[in-house]
């Protein structure tokens, strides 16, 4: 018997292809906006600068203050900037911290957003924003963060980095995962993840022998589509709460983070939810879906341990603390006890149990 569901519908117009680029200023014009403020991180504002030219008398300038974690003084800097070029519209080019930007202004100022996400990571399908002030992450959803257009570009992709190309296909991953077992979960999202698994399994090895093979590229965006758009959909668990925990309080970078933490929550939650992973261990094999995707991690050079990334045996208790002090909803009980057992697994790279 078919389960009852609710499907909330897509309000996002989502643009899918190679060189669709160059599809920005139609968009724009699309949303009746005619002053786009362009933004990205320091490290891509060659190519901010590039979409404003492309968008010529359309553009309001350009912000390439996007950093990790949204911080709330970058965000009121972008504001202000905004603001004073007198924009109408946010087109954000780059990977999550710069979606998170553009969020973070948007709900601050009613700015219809066009995203043009250049990794995997996903969040420009969610209305979720996560934003750090005083050394703490907090998140929050609201209809008015969720982007009005993406525009997904495959041929963006054939330049990320094999590193990065890893972690924020295991990001996406996360999504998916958390989405087999969300209390909200419907038939579209998970169909959506189901698929996502053989294509992030079978694009990442291919990437790795060729980062520039266009059709592995293809499907391992397609795949990233459909994990943010599940976790736009669905209730967040335990694994995203520790990843805000650890980049929030810790700085901690947000896609390896992700990337290390997914075997062992994934793992933690295992025993509670059934067969509702079986599409993560039946395809990555070995027995479980944790174990699964750790040995496929290891495989394709994921990093594989928090020490790796900045955090010390003395920040494991502290990070327990405040991961267990409010606590998502969860399908598996968390209890301070085995919140530290995973993050000391997760430390020190070892297989989950």
């Amino acid at each position: 018997m078919t389960r009852a569901f609710t499907f909330p519908g897509l309000t996002t117009r989502v643009v899918f292809g190679h060189g669709t680029l160059t599809q920005v200023p139609d968009e724009v014009a699309r949303l009746g906006r005619s002053r786009a403020m362009v933004l990205s991180t320091p490290h891509q504002q060659a190519e901010a600068q590039a979409l404003a030219e492309r968008l010529g008398a359309k553009a309001a300038g350009i912000f390439a203050g996007a950093t990790m974690h949204t911080p709330v003084d970058v965000t009121d800097r972008a504001i202000a900037a905004y603001r004073a070029a007198n924009a109408d519209c946010v087109v954000s080019l780059g990977g999550g911290s710069t979606t998170g930007l553009g969020k973070a202004i948007a709900v601050r100022t009613g700015a219809d957003q066009v995203v043009i996400p250049t990794t995997y990571a996903g969040s420009e399908m969610t209305d979720i924003l996560g934003e750090t002030a005083a050394g703490e992450k907090t998140t929050r959803r609201d209809p008015a963060i969720r982007p009005e257009v993406v525009i997904y570009d495959v041929d963006l992709t054939l330049t990320l980095p094999l590193a990065l190309t890893v972690t924020s296909a295991l990001n996406a991953i996360a999504h998916a995962m958390e989405g087999f077992y969300a209390p909200d979960r419907n038939p579209v999202t998970e169909s959506l993840s189901r698929d996502a698994m053989p294509a992030f399994r079978d694009a990442l090895p291919a990437l790795a022998q060729n980062p520039q093979d266009k059709e592995a590229r293809a499907k391992a965006l397609f795949a990233a589509w459909g994990c943010s758009l599940t976790l736009g959909q669905v209730t967040m668990a335990l694994h995203h709460k520790l990843a805000h925990v650890l980049g929030g309080s810790f700085g901690l970078p947000h896609a390896e983070t992700h990337a290390v933490l997914l075997p062992h929550t994934t793992a933690y939650n295992e025993p509670a939810v059934g067969s509702l992973l079986l599409p993560i261990s039946n395809t990555f094999g070995h027995g479980s879906a944790g174990k699964g995707l750790w040995h496929f991690a290891k495989s394709v050079d994921a990093p594989m341990r928090l020490a790796d990334l900045g955090l010390t045996a003395q920040d494991l208790d502290r990070a327990a603390d405040i991961a267990t002090k409010n606590p998502y909803a969860n399908p598996h009980p968390v209890t301070r006890d085995g919140i530290r057992h995973l993050l000391q697994q997760a430390f020190d790279g070892h297989c989950p149990d």
